[in-house]
């Protein structure tokens, strides 16, 4: 944002804001990110064996996979890898526990425990020497991966989201009460983004490293300055969602944004003006009436194609819809056998995976809207995956509480 309009800049009514770092050395050194914080005082901070049951049609003889990791107790709800090198993943698990492992051949790493509830959040650093877990409950922990021991944890209430700075050891996460937090990792310094009380359901660091795109479960979008430490939009009422926000995503440069919301639509936001600058639906309309929320079609996953103008909005009803960014045409509609749950581009091509609640993961080709392949493995829903920078592999977690490798090889690679 314009260093001129730091002082213009006004906060609004439901905005109450403490402790503000300063982003200003950002640029010029990451790590030196809150060197003038001010002291901040704060407080001091299941297994589940029954797993699903097969079902039908899930082929149980069929493992395309070409790893498994089992070390989980319960169902696998997260995956990350890192960033740096793309060989380690980190998995959380309904044991209470996450796992840093080689891609490699399933070699673990650290052990991350202690936790209290379900690690649902599990991500690493910017550079990849550090890993943060977050449970349920709100218990947060940070690990040096290299030195295989605990540096930071803290407590916050029940967590919704968790995301490392994408160039700095800062460390932001959601909260049920709304509160969006972000500390500098391992001092400690700390401030909170306050809004009003209800869920911080969803949460992106823009890649310019000094804003945020919040969303909430009242419908509201807020970017926030992490600089100045209020927010610079505020996209609510009729621009905002008419239901919980459900997910983020940011093109490459940040400067739109694409919302998800259980009321059936995608809104495209532009972050500079904070302007609903498109809408994408299903039906080609708006949801309707009093109870559009329960009537609609969940909008549970989105994201940007980084070579065509394009998005792929995924539904609760197993639908990926395709759209043109321009127009907010739909292309193509890839029809899943059940629900998906998350979808990702690849970096460099216009092929976009799924993961679904059948335990297949598919690749489609945005242009034509064809499956280009499908892999199985998994005898529950996978909950979870991400996909490396070529495009080569994939790893998976599921609610058969297992974590799995898949090379993807293709004919036209």
């Amino acid at each position: 944002m314009d260093n001129t309009q730091e002082n213009t800049i006004n906060l609004f009514g439901d905005e109450e804001i403490i402790e503000v770092i300063d982003l200003n050395e950002m640029e010029p050194d990451p790590d030196d990110l809150a060197d003038d914080l001010e002291d901040v005082d704060f407080e001091d901070s299941k297994e589940d064996e029954a797993g699903w049951e097969t079902e039908d049609e899930m082929e149980e003889d069929q493992d395309d996979s070409e790893l498994t990791f089992s070390k989980h107790r319960g169902s696998v709800f997260c995956v990350s890898l890192d960033p740096a090198t793309n060989s380690l993943a980190v998995t959380g698990g309904e044991d209470d526990k996450a796992f840093v492992w080689r891609v490699s051949d399933g070699e673990v790493l650290l052990e991350c425990t202690g936790h209290k509830d379900s690690v649902t959040c599990a991500v690493f650093s910017h550079d990849s020497s550090m890993v943060a877990t977050g449970d349920m409950s709100g218990m947060i922990k940070v690990w040096k991966v290299e030195a295989k021991e605990e540096i930071w944890s803290f407590e916050v209430g029940d967590l919704e989201w968790l995301e490392w700075h994408p160039c700095a050891p800062v460390l932001l996460a959601g909260t049920d009460d709304g509160n969006v937090w972000m500390w500098k990792i391992p001092s400690g310094d700390c401030k909170t983004f306050q809004s009003s009380a209800c869920q911080a359901t969803s949460g992106k660091v823009l890649p310019d490293g000094k804003r945020a795109v919040v969303g909430y479960e009242d419908g509201t979008v807020r970017v926030w300055d992490l600089k100045q430490g209020n927010a610079a939009h505020v996209i609510k009422g009729q621009d905002g969602h008419k239901g919980a926000l459900t997910c983020l995503a940011c093109n490459k440069d940040g400067s739109l944004v694409l919302t998800g919301s259980v009321d059936g639509l995608s809104k495209l936001i532009n972050t500079v003006t904070g302007k609903v600058v498109g809408t994408f639906s299903l039906d080609g309309g708006k949801a309707k009436g009093p109870n559009a929320e329960a009537e609609a079609n969940s909008v549970e996953s989105v994201g940007f194609c980084n070579i065509l103008p394009l998005v792929a909005v995924a539904y609760l009803d197993g639908t990926l819809a395709i759209y043109d960014l321009a127009t907010q045409v739909l292309r193509h509609r890839c029809q899943h056998e059940a629900g998906i749950v998350h979808l990702q581009w690849e970096e460099s091509s216009s092929v976009v995976s799924t993961c679904c609640l059948d335990g297949a993961l598919r690749l489609w080709d945005g242009r034509s809207g064809n499956v280009v392949a499908e892999y199985r493995g998994h005898t529950a829903e996978i909950l979870n995956f991400t996909i490396n920078r070529e495009a080569s592999f994939a790893v998976t977690a599921s609610g058969d509480n297992q974590a799995k490798v898949f090379c993807l090889q293709r004919p036209d690679r």
